[in-house]
């Protein structure tokens, strides 16, 4: 998300998801999850232009872009949504993101996937680093979920989770995370 200089950068965070997407042994072209996130990223790149004129004709030309994708995958990710390098969509299909979300580095959000809010419309969850959102799940309102969570499938979280913990259940319970045994999704 922040270079070392406390600025954010896409292209640099779109270099870290190649790299992601080759150690999950994906073909990033034919990724349809890549597609949302490539225009995800260059859009996000138009969102931080600094020069007004140049943001709105290229926000223009990535909203199209954008939508042409959001019907192509199903998967909707806002411009102003802050997600950190090495995001990985390994599914397609029915992901909405909040506008007002962050995600740190090195997440993976699976198919059927809603991040967002839960009442007022400003309010929307912050993931930390390696968190894993399984199949399914919601993850509602203004909460914070650590760093190295995993989220299991069809949970529904409306409350923080702590670091090294996972959530499961309806409404999800926070356990956890054994130091000697594999995340869920490991």
């Amino acid at each position: 998300m922040a270079g070392q200089n406390g600025r954010e950068s896409p292209l640099k965070d779109l270099g870290a998801d190649i790299a992601r997407y080759r150690r999950e042994e994906r073909n990033v072209l034919v990724s349809q999850g890549f597609w949302a996130l490539f225009v995800f990223r260059l859009g996000r790149r138009a969102f931080l232009s600094k020069s007004v004129l140049l943001r709105r004709v290229l926000l223009f030309a990535f909203g199209i872009a954008k939508k042409i994708v959001e019907m192509a995958t199903g998967i909707t990710i806002p411009f102003s949504v802050r997600i950190g390098g090495g995001f990985f969509l390994p599914h397609f299909g029915c992901i909405f993101i909040h506008d007002n979300s962050v995600i740190g580095k090195e997440c993976a959000v699976y198919q059927g996937v809603t991040i967002g809010a839960r009442g007022s419309k400003s309010e929307a969850p912050r993931l930390g680093d390696f968190v894993n959102v399984g199949a399914g799940a919601k993850v509602l309102g203004a909460i914070t979920i650590g760093d190295h969570v995993d989220i299991g499938a069809n949970a529904v979280v409306l409350k923080d989770v702590p670091s090294d913990s996972i959530a499961v259940g309806v409404p999800a319970r926070v356990l956890p995370r054994a130091a000697d045994k594999p995340g869920v999704f490991a």
